[in-house]
């Protein structure tokens, strides 16, 4: 198992930043994934370490050693690319064991190592066929094991299932991290798709402008959002950011948890969805200044199946609910368009950010 360290990694093309001081450590074992919108430099982050690209300034190492300046074939790195680019005049096993023929290794043990690699992947079976006889599913294992059979320790991966069914992709993310548990290979995983990550990672690096937003675990950057872009990038649907002024929802006249020191910095509420819930019209008001206040009028409704997406006036905002759509098919409170609802939730669950986006106080402190 190998670790990774971008120092003060930074990325320019002439007068425009890709990057900017990028500090990362990967420990080894993990599997990280890059995450964020189309143009954030996750991609670029990973040419980087790939040696694919050089970076402007700082510097990569590699289980501890200075790879900066080394060619991609002397870093110890194996590579699966968005586009599988399996060659199509050859087998499956010859597209495997294709990088070990051109470093001349010994016929028995490229032998040995095509058989393992194709036992590991289940594709004993296919070794015969032509990359166009193949599913998608099954080219991209051949792609994997084509990246497995060089034995590096460090596996890069740029948005690998993008290409796939949604069905597909959801067996292939559980293959791939079973997988990577068990050869305890460093994966570095790009993608935009927040599901990915959330489902794969040990640690999510979410870029945003060619800076870091965030980097946590899963858990962590769903609970404790550190700006409003994190908070509205995870999530489906998004945490709702309310604007405040002075401590009452935009529109509203009633004081949203009580002015306190931090609320009065504060210039957004951030509530997830699901973390609101209807009130029955016959509940108790344990607090009339509380309750009053969240009184919500229904703009419109989304039926999901399993989930009811309700999004409600509040003031000048709207509040974005997130259902069981079981239980409110039979709900006494009338959901249609131009309902009035009441609506609560918890303050614990509720997030402030100041005026440029950052998190000024994590949720548990809140009263």
């Amino acid at each position: 198992m190998s670790s990774i360290q971008l120092l003060g990694v930074r990325k320019q093309w002439g007068p425009t930043t890709a990057l900017a001081d990028i500090n990362l450590t990967i420990e080894p074992g993990s599997f990280c994934v890059l995450l964020g919108p189309s143009g954030c430099g996750k991609s670029t982050t990973l040419r980087i370490i790939a040696g694919l690209e050089s970076a402007s300034a700082g510097r990569v190492l590699i289980d501890g050693r200075d790879v900066t300046a080394l060619p991609p074939a002397q870093r110890g790195i194996a590579m699966v690319f968005q586009n599988y680019a399996l060659f199509p005049h050859l087998s499956v096993a010859d597209n495997i064991r294709f990088g070990l023929s051109v470093r001349k290794l010994p016929p028995g043990e490229i032998s040995r190592r095509l058989h393992e690699t194709a036992e590991l992947l289940g594709l004993t079976a296919l070794l015969a066929r032509k990359p166009s006889q193949l599913s998608g599913g099954q080219q991209q294992r051949v792609a994997l094991g084509r990246a497995l059979v060089a034995q590096a320790k460090v596996c890069l991966m740029d948005e690998p299932l993008s290409n796939l069914d949604a069905q597909l992709r959801q067996d292939m993310r559980r293959e791939l991290r079973e997988l990577q548990k068990r050869l305890g290979l460093t994966v570095v995983y790009v993608t935009h798709d927040q599901t990915e990550a959330m489902s794969m990672a040990d640690q999510v690096l979410l870029l945003h402008q060619g800076q870091i937003e965030q980097a946590a675990t899963p858990r962590l950057l769903y609970a404790q959002p550190a700006s409003t872009f994190a908070a509205r990038f995870i999530g489906t649907p998004p945490m709702n950011l309310l604007r405040l002024r002075a401590g009452r929802i935009a529109g509203s006249d009633l004081p949203v948890l009580g002015l306190t020191a931090d609320l009065d910095q504060a210039a957004f509420l951030g509530l997830r969805p699901e973390a609101v819930r209807l009130l029955p019209p016959d509940a108790p008001q344990a607090d009339a200044g509380m309750a009053t206040h969240r009184i919500a009028q229904v703009r419109g409704s989304e039926y999901l199946g399993a989930d009811l997406v309700l999004h409600c006036a509040i003031g000048e905002e709207t509040l974005t609910v997130r259902l069981d759509g079981r239980a409110a098919q039979g709900n006494a409170t009338p959901l249609d368009v131009g309902a009035t609802v009441r609506l609560d939730w918890d303050a614990a669950d509720a997030h402030l950010f100041d005026a440029d986006g950052r998190r000024i106080t994590p949720a548990s402190s809140l009263h």
